[in-house]
């Protein structure tokens, strides 16, 4: 199970890695918290397109997202809180994802949990991977859920963070950009780069085979992405070169600790099913 914010994140977020497991016979439920109603319409060549219900539009681009992926999909069914801006921040939205009391989402997923019985869930670290009020609630409300579940009879095995956007992997694809004579389209990021907590990288999925099925899956979301922009700069048989991975933090583990770096979310984990 991948639990996510928005629509979109599930496909710059892990998205090779679950198709990978797909492809190995795994069945892959994400959850998206909100819809994204909130976001802003990112893609320059959609600016002017006159769309006035983002909500049922970005529903129909999860839709082809989770089709190109091959997974399941549920909707938890929370509004998207926007992304606040200004100093001092403005109040959330009241009744949105991130104002509404954590053990309110917290439940509806825990019923998810123990209807899908995941083994493995993926989410956001304590800091939402970045400072998004609903990034930050959706590791709450994980972790909440998950111990709801253990307390209703089914015990997770493994929580990881997804930690594929390392100032590491950026420094090293642009590396190899500017060695190529191309442009670095990381530069900026690089520039403004803020390390917010220490990531400790502890598994490493090789999964390069699927890096055109993570694009494709992203540019689903038409909506969210500049096709032209730094998503996909970096050409895809330069990524699986220099950087044919998508990495993850374990957070939490029942099978015991890690004695080296991993290579499958799997590692240890017990087939049960009750």
């Amino acid at each position: 199970m991948a639990v996510h914010a928005h629509p979109d994140d599930e496909s710059s977020k892990g998205a090779a890695t679950m198709a990978k497991y797909v492809r190995a016979g795994h069945e892959v439920l994400v959850v998206s918290c909100t819809g994204g109603e909130r976001g802003d319409i990112l893609n320059p060549a959609l600016k002017d397109s006159g769309i006035t219900d983002l909500l049922e539009v970005r529903k129909s681009e999860m839709s082809r997202a989770q089709e190109i992926l091959g997974v399941a999909h549920h909707w938890l069914g929370f509004e998207d809180s926007g992304y606040p801006q200004g100093d001092p921040l403005p109040p959330l939205p009241s009744g949105c994802f991130a104002d509404i009391p954590v053990e309110i989402p917290a439940e509806k997923l825990a019923e998810k949990i123990l209807e899908f019985k995941p083994h493995v869930i993926t989410t956001y670290d304590e800091l939402g991977g970045y400072p998004h009020p609903d990034h930050i609630r959706t590791h709450e409300v994980t972790m909440a859920a998950v111990n709801l579940a253990a307390e209703r009879g089914w015990r997770v095995q493994k929580i990881y963070y997804n930690q594929q956007h390392t100032r590491a992997r950026l420094e090293i694809l642009a590396s190899a950009m500017i060695e190529r004579e191309l442009p670095n389209p990381y530069e900026g990021w690089l520039q403004n780069w803020q390390d917010r907590r220490p990531v400790n990288i502890t598994t490493r999925v090789e999964c390069g085979e699927f890096f055109e099925t993570r694009a494709n899956a992203l540019l689903a979301h038409a909506t969210q992405v500049d096709p032209h922009g730094q998503w996909f700069a970096v050409p895809i048989e330069l990524q699986r070169q220099i950087w044919p991975t998508e990495e993850f933090e374990l957070a939490f583990s029942t099978v015991g600790e890690l004695a080296v770096v991993e290579d499958d979310l799997f590692t240890g984990v017990v087939s049960v099913d009750e």
